[in-house]
């Protein structure tokens, strides 16, 4: 049984902005770096802790232009590990302080790096394994599955506030009342642009023409059509979108998966939820408010995603 969710704000903005800033809690000292190697030239790092007891391992991505350091990285891994979960907050590609490990960039439909640690973690005879996706990295999350389909290499998945339909949901940031979410993330995608240019100069050569670009770029699908789409190979963002959204997926999920969407979300239409049948293994837990990445629940305890996604994946090994 999952606990109910009773919002402490109606707001959508106010979830989602207080949620960004509220107090979360402390993780000791005892995360130690693991360092994955997925592909020549490729490494990617994750923050992992381990409990006294372990019942199972966690791999926790975060969302653009997050890292391990993200606050609900941080309050999930804390939750997990009461209840006895080996967490590991993985950073994508140059995220988190490790932009000299890898000279690649990242993208929302990079299901790759994922996949090595999930086939590493099989080789090393881990298990129960889950995985959670945050936003963006929920939709990473959710096309692997997909990907996947019949699998052994994940017992249970979760995915929190995914924009399961990219372009959709990048129109919507693009709107008037979204603008501080979209200039905040916009900044921060240039300026990690420009240090992948100063760190990685012999890789990022060919592509000097785009440092100019960046002046043109005012919102998260400027930057795509620019940067990200050109640099992978897709061409354009609209072609990045149509393949990378992790929406045509669903129907190829075989893993029990929980699927976490506030309607309120003022950075998803809930409408791109609605176009798609749920059955299961999916379980879509829609709330009626909670924001983007918020879900401030009213009484303690306050993040209610950390109360429920724990409780869906004890629920799994239980059974």
């Amino acid at each position: 049984m999952l606990p109910p969710f009773d919002p402490l704000f109606r707001n959508p903005h106010l979830a989602t902005i207080a949620a960004n800033f509220w107090k979360r809690p402390l993780l000791d000292t005892s995360a130690q770096p693991t360092v994955f190697d997925p592909e020549p030239g490729v490494q990617v790092m994750a923050m992992t802790q381990t409990p006294a007891q372990i019942r199972g391992d966690l791999i926790i991505l975060h969302g653009l232009e997050g890292s391990h350091e993200s606050g609900y990285m941080r309050s999930l891994a804390h939750a997990a590990l009461s209840r006895g979960y080996r967490t590991h907050r993985l950073n994508m590609r140059g995220c988190g302080g490790t932009e000299k490990l890898s000279q690649t960039l990242y993208h929302a439909g990079l299901t790759s790096d994922l996949r090595f640690i999930l086939e590493q973690f099989q080789r090393e005879g881990r298990g129960p394994v889950f995985v959670v996706g945050f936003s963006l990295g929920g939709n990473v999350v959710l096309k692997l599955l997909g990907e996947l389909g019949e699998t052994e290499l994940v017992t249970g998945a979760a995915a929190v506030s995914t924009p399961i339909d990219l372009e959709a949901c990048c129109r919507r940031m693009m709107e008037r009342q979204n603008r501080l979410y979209e200039s905040r993330f916009v900044s921060r995608l240039k300026l990690r642009y420009q240090e992948r240019h100063r760190l990685h100069p012999e890789h990022f050569r060919p592509h000097q023409d785009r440092l100019a670009a960046l002046e043109q770029v005012r919102t998260v699908m400027d930057f795509d059509d620019q940067i990200t789409a050109p640099y992978f190979g897709f061409g354009t963002a609209a072609r990045y979108y149509a393949l990378q959204s992790s929406g045509q997926y669903l129907p190829a999920i075989r893993v029990p998966t929980l699927v976490v969407q506030a309607k309120d979300d003022p950075l998803i239409p809930f409408s791109v939820y609605q176009r798609h049948s749920w059955p299961s293994p999916l379980r879509l837990l829609a709330t009626e408010h909670g924001g983007h990445v918020g879900f401030l629940a009213k009484e303690n305890p306050r993040f209610w995603v950390d109360q429920a996604i724990p409780a869906f994946f004890d629920s799994l090994r239980n059974n």
